[in-house]
């Protein structure tokens, strides 16, 4: 069974870059159709994807987010990582890594960042 868990600071300074951790454990990141995404949830608001690094490597990111977010995976280590640059307050959120398929997906237990001088 596979479990994800998120991993880094949980307060990082305006316009620094935030950088977290999801280590896999139970499964390959390279597992055939397979899709590896962050997604965030500012207090007090819905759930935001930010993005995701397919089984082949492939990235893809929110319009939104896809200046200032970037996903890339250590496949030794069974872990993928996001770095969202420029941080502003709005940042804030609990981040979730999580594994999608097409007929199921498991969650992280999330991770609070906060942004903040």
């Amino acid at each position: 069974q596979v479990q994800l868990q998120e991993s880094g600071p949980g307060l990082v300074k305006p316009s620094q870059t935030l950088s977290l951790t999801c280590t896999v454990s139970g499964g390959s990141i390279t597992t055939n159709y397979y899709y590896w995404s962050w997604i965030r949830q500012p207090p007090g608001k819905g759930l935001e994807w930010i993005g995701y690094i397919a089984y082949s490597g492939s990235t893809h990111y929110s319009p939104s987010l896809k200046s200032r977010a970037s996903i890339s995976r250590d496949t030794s280590k069974t872990q993928f990582t996001l770095q969202l640059s420029s941080v502003t307050p709005e940042d804030t959120a609990v981040y979730y890594c999580a594994r999608t398929s097409e007929s199921d997906d498991t969650w992280g237990q999330g991770t609070q960042v906060t942004v903040s001088s």
